[in-house]
């Protein structure tokens, strides 16, 4: 498999902390936040995040960046908090120069996104959701066992994050990947000592663990996906489901995994795919110079549906050709009419033939 290409730069946010951000792929701009530990340097090649890279460019321009005190942004002497973790997002933005695009933040960076979409609207033409909360662990409140357990997490970290032994990074495999292979067991161990300091991790795990967006979720207005884990042990299932309810019109997707980080072997791994790629908008390969005002907001599969409709296709044939039921076509169809301030099958047939739709040989 030949190497990912990747761009690599650094943007300054606002109190001069310098953040590592990344580009690859093609298409329209998706800006992916993942969960904290990652490495731009060393994800690609890791049998844990590469897929899920993969499948992010494969139809878009994949930004992706290193959270302040971790990877390739600045470590030594960094101030933690939920806010400056946000203006690191939107120094990010401001560099990259995209005024609108795709959103896929993962535990802290759906958080992030949550927030920035409130505060941007109009900027977030969709979001995606994994691992989400309405309240983290400690702004829900911890029992005594909890507030032990949360203790005990931290001394590991303090004690042996650093330490060349298996056994430390295993913890924190047994958490988040208990179902992974040997291999990815390793990298993931690697790749905790490469994130960044004990001391960073200490201060960013305290930084969000407090957060709390009881006012902010129920503002977000832009379409949404929520994705979320059912045995995941770090962040809870009904947190996603709390936002998922919280959000007018948000898709919620339960996951049956234990992983907090979905994995490529697993059987859920298929249909994760399947809801990202429906849900994500993309530019069809044959529609090069249409305008945006037509494709802005359709999903890849509003495009295929609009591709047929533009060839003069019902929604039976429609939903035959592309295996899905009639009633589902039917409703695809409606949406893009909402979408295109449609009123007639023919107002949309005329103009997606006008922006280069329907032209396909039929074999």
């Amino acid at each position: 498999m030949a190497p990912t290409a990747q761009q690599i730069r650094f943007c300054t946010s606002r109190d001069g902390v310098r953040i590592a951000y990344a580009t690859c792929g093609a298409g329209p701009p998706l800006v992916w936040a993942a969960h904290w530990i990652h490495h731009l340097n060393h994800d690609l090649d890791n049998p844990v995040w590469g897929p899920w890279i993969s499948l992010l460019m494969r139809r878009h321009t994949l930004i992706r960046y290193d959270l302040r005190g971790c990877g390739l942004s600045d470590r030594d002497g960094i101030e933690f908090s939920f806010g400056k973790l946000l203006e690191d997002l939107e120094a990010v933005i401001d560099a990259t120069g995209h005024e609108r695009f795709a959103y896929f933040g993962m535990a802290i960076g759906a958080a992030i996104g949550l927030t920035f979409a409130v505060r941007h609207p109009g900027c977030v033409s969709h979001l995606v959701l994994y691992g989400a909360y309405v309240r983290n662990r400690l702004a829900r409140g911890s029992t005594p066992a909890q507030e032990e357990k949360e203790l005990a997490e931290l001394k590991v970290i303090e004690r042996g994050w650093q330490n060349e032994s298996p056994a430390y990074g295993q913890f924190f495999a047994s958490l988040h990947i208990p179902d992974a292979t040997p291999e990815q067991v390793r990298s993931y161990n690697e790749l905790l000592r490469l994130t960044t300091s004990p001391t960073n991790a200490v201060k960013l795990m305290r930084t969000y663990w407090g957060v709390e967006l009881d006012e902010v979720v129920p503002q977000v207005r832009c379409p949404t996906l929520v994705l979320q884990p059912r045995g995941d042990s770090i962040i809870p299932f009904d947190e996603g489901r709390k936002v998922a309810a919280l959000i007018p019109g948000a898709r919620f997707v339960p996951l049956d995994t234990r992983n907090f980080i979905l994995l490529e072997q697993e059987p859920e791994w298929v249909r994760f795919v399947a809801e990202v790629e429906d849900f994500l908008p993309t530019v069809p390969a044959k529609s090069a110079g249409v305008p945006g005002v037509l494709v802005e907001g359709l999903t890849a599969r509003e495009h295929d549906v609009l591709e047929l409709v533009a060839q003069g296709l019902d929604n039976s044939t429609i939903g035959t050709q592309l295996g899905i039921s009639q009633r589902t076509a039917r409703n695809h169809v409606s949406t893009i009419f909402s979408k295109l301030g449609a009123t007639s099958r023919a107002q949309v047939i005329v103009r997606a033939r006008e922006a280069g739709f329907g032209r396909k040989t039929k074999g």
